[in-house]
């Protein structure tokens, strides 16, 4: 009975760490994708590349 119960509280522990690593990388991912880089630029090319972004020169600084 005892070691039954074990188990359950080591599952559920492990269960709930999934649940918060998950949580937390959807976080990360949806953090990158609204990230505003604020990099000083003259030109489009002075930009820095971003996968699956273009990013190019506005206003002096380089936007998505």
């Amino acid at each position: 009975m005892q070691r039954a119960k074990k188990m359950v509280e080591t599952l559920k522990f492990i269960y709930v760490m999934i649940l918060f690593v998950s949580i937390f990388l959807v976080m990360i991912v949806c953090d990158f994708s609204n990230l505003h880089i604020h990099v000083p630029c003259l030109t489009d090319k002075d930009c820095p590349w971003a996968k699956n972004y273009v990013l190019k020169c506005r206003k002096g600084y380089c936007v998505f």
